[in-house]
């Protein structure tokens, strides 16, 4: 099993996804957020100008090339997100590859490990929460490359939802502590993110500029409230 990501969670990611977003980041001061997520999809026609920010980025680095089928901004062949993995691998200190890339992506995932960046298997579910089993059978399926962290994010409309997004933390939670971040999209997602973050979701992303998904809070603004819940045990 491996450590736990932290021991002051939560942690705070700021996403970078349009360029007004990274004139956002570029403003931010050290501590303002824990990460800085580089969404490398949606700079993919133009890459450099990324690249060429992100060394004056006051926070650790998050690289995420995204599938299309799961939020990603540009329909590219998986030879050009391999391409943009190996180009931007170097400058970060994590690096999230979905689920369902875990077979494609295999050699950047190795040599992501070998050099010393933290990995995040991600699994997005855009249309509902799925039920427990299958929330706790796609987590099993990702320990194959023994991650860092497990990232779930699933669109929360009811109550009962809400629920089961708690209940698979809690019990991952006791199984893997520290190493599972679960947060909520759509209509119940504000609210889902300060209570998984404040009970122990490893990662919370919120946004710079504009929102990317519903249910998302202000970086800042969401670290902040965080900190309020969680007093001490949140990172400062």
């Amino acid at each position: 099993m491996n450590r736990p990501v932290s021991s002051s969670l939560p942690l705070v990611v700021g996403t970078i996804h349009s360029p007004g977003a990274l004139k956002c980041a570029l403003k931010m001061k050290p501590g303002q957020v824990d990460l800085f997520e580089l969404r490398v999809d949606a700079f993919a026609h133009e890459p450099e100008v990324l690249a060429k920010a992100a060394q004056k980025l006051n926070a650790p680095l998050l690289l995420t090339v995204r599938h299309p089928a799961e939020g990603g901004m540009a329909r590219y062949r998986l030879q050009r997100r391999r391409d943009l993995v190996r180009q931007f691998l170097p400058m970060v200190q994590w690096v999230d590859f979905e689920l369902r890339s875990l077979i494609p992506l295999r050699e950047e995932i190795a040599e992501a490990q070998e050099g010393g960046v933290k990995l995040i298997v991600s699994d997005h579910h855009f249309k509902a929460t799925p039920s427990l089993l299958v929330l706790e059978q796609r987590c099993a399926r990702a320990q194959i490359c023994r991650p860092d962290v497990v990232k779930v994010a699933a669109t929360v409309r009811t109550p009962e939802e809400l629920s089961r997004l708690f209940i698979f933390l809690n019990r991952q939670q006791a199984r893997r502590p520290g190493q599972l971040a679960v947060m909520g999209m759509g209509p119940l997602g504000q609210i889902s993110r300060l209570l998984l973050g404040s009970c122990g979701s490893a990662l919370n992303y919120g946004y710079l500029d504009q929102p990317q998904v519903p249910g998302q809070w202000p970086a800042e603004l969401l670290k902040r409230r965080l900190l309020e819940l969680g007093g001490e045990e949140a990172k400062s």
